[in-house]
């Protein structure tokens, strides 16, 4: 299916094909290799960091394999669960992951399930583990999210302003993908300053929790609504509560780090005037 997609205000026009390439008969779509790209940057990137910290990045790359395949059957079920009305009629459509529908939050909670199990088997340190990949999310996030433009799908509301993204000459709208990988990108950068200077682990990931959530909880209102998995019909959305209850979690969890780190301290220097 090609879909022409516009930027008006930029003077921007293309035609995007969902479909890349064919491998004999089977196509191969941009949607999935927008998701494959951004897995492997992530990958790449947080076993450099795993290497520099002197943690063995085969760790990383085994929690990233598993936690690819359990993520996005995890990111599926959560989209299907909350959505069944689509699917009870066609249950095999289930299973066609490549046309779309595979929610965040059901991915991440895939992986964060993916990297404890395999970390309490290898007997690793969780939080720490947690740091090193939490940069690698928001990398996967911030690339991924351009599947959702290949596809033509997933965009805002309706808007005058000058980033409106017009589809197939459908009044312009929000672009939501672009502000969700800026908006990432940007989370990005700020761990990358922020990472080395942490106190305990497990801020980083948090860190990375809050930020996110904190983004997608305003961005899912922005949604056109058949693109949104409501909890209570047009009022609030399932990923805006799951992002406001990740919010409290990841500020109780950076308060009581930093309180644990503080009382670390303070230990150590009683200890060194003794």
């Amino acid at each position: 299916m090609v879909n022409v997609i516009s930027f008006p205000a930029l003077g921007i026009t293309m035609s995007v094909d969902t479909v890349a390439f064919h491998i004999g008969p089977k196509p191969i779509y941009w949607y999935a290799i927008a998701i494959l790209t951004g897995f492997i940057l992530a990958v790449i990137f947080c076993m450099r960091s795993a290497k520099k910290r002197g943690i063995n990045s085969d760790y990383v790359f085994d929690i990233a394999l598993y936690g690819l395949v359990i993520g996005i059957i995890c990111a599926r079920i959560y989209y299907v669960i909350f959505d069944w009305d689509s699917f009870k009629d066609s249950p095999l459509d289930i299973f066609k992951v490549w046309e779309g529908g595979l929610a965040i939050y059901g991915g991440i909670i895939g992986g964060i399930l993916t990297a404890f199990v395999y970390c309490r088997i290898k007997k690793q340190n969780i939080l720490e583990m947690f740091d090193i990949c939490a940069p690698g999310l928001l990398i996967g996030q911030a690339v991924g999210r351009y599947g959702n433009f290949l596809n033509a799908e997933v965009f805002g509301k309706k808007t005058d302003c000058f980033l409106g993204m017009s589809i197939n000459g459908a009044a312009p709208v929000h672009p939501l993908f672009l502000y969700e990988s800026m908006w990432n990108i940007l989370g990005l950068i700020l761990i990358i300053i922020f990472r080395d200077r942490k106190k305990a682990d497990g801020q980083v990931f948090f860190g990375y929790l809050l930020w996110y959530s904190c983004g997608r909880i305003i961005l899912e209102g922005m949604r056109q609504p058949e693109y949104i998995l409501y909890a209570v019909k047009d009022v609030v959305g399932i990923s805006q509560i799951v992002a406001g209850i990740l919010i409290i979690i990841s500020i109780l969890m950076l308060f009581r780090l930093k309180k644990r780190s503080d009382n670390f301290e303070e230990a150590l220097e009683t200890e060194e005037e003794k």
